[in-house]
């Protein structure tokens, strides 16, 4: 089993930010769009248990994913279980089609020009994404993905020393779909 831990921060600065990481000598992974269409199960409210289900394109890869419910503290911390599939966007399509045939429904799909970092710290390995998410804005989060429950503490105090020195501090607590969602209703 593994989670994610991570924070949204808002009314970010990417340019200070970019500035930033490199003197702390991040490794640049690069920027690629990203578009997530996440799904409503047929007989459970996603909402209601705060989980998540989407189709990730990632370029020309794509990816299931499904996040649990948050777990307390200080950083978004949910269990995260993500599959790749077969690439290109014809696969996502009829992937999409064979989850609609099967009952689960689109609820959104997010555009965002992610361009990543890899800040490596002791103990963890740490991702900072600046965002730039179509019609919500730009953002940075920090993110690790571990392995064991028993990490968790240390992992969501990396994230947020990591946080503090790159002086990140309008937390964004909703997810992207989330906003998205505020946005029309």
């Amino acid at each position: 089993m593994s989670f994610e831990v991570e924070v949204k921060y808002r009314s970010v600065d990417h340019r200070a930010l970019l500035q930033r990481l490199a003197e702390l000598g991040a490794e640049s992974g690069g920027s690629v769009l990203q578009i997530d269409t996440y799904l409503s199960h047929p007989a459970r409210d996603f909402a209601a248990t705060n989980e998540a289900f989407r189709v990730r394109s990632i370029g020309d890869q794509n990816r299931i994913t499904y996040k649990g419910p948050r777990r307390p503290g200080s950083t978004k911390t949910r269990e995260e279980i993500e599959i790749p599939f077969a690439d290109g966007a014809e696969t996502t399509s009829q992937l999409l089609h064979l989850f609609e045939r099967l009952g689960f429904r689109p609820v959104a799909t997010i555009r965002k020009q992610r361009t990543s970092f890899l800040v490596k710290t002791p103990g963890h390995r740490l991702e900072v994404a600046l965002d730039q998410a179509h019609a919500l804005g730009d953002f940075a989060e920090i993110e690790t993905i571990i392995g064991s429950e028993s990490d968790l503490s240390a992992a969501q105090a990396a994230v947020l020393a990591l946080a503090a020195d790159l002086a990140l501090t309008e937390i964004e607590p909703r997810s992207y779909l989330r906003m998205a969602l505020d946005s029309v209703g």
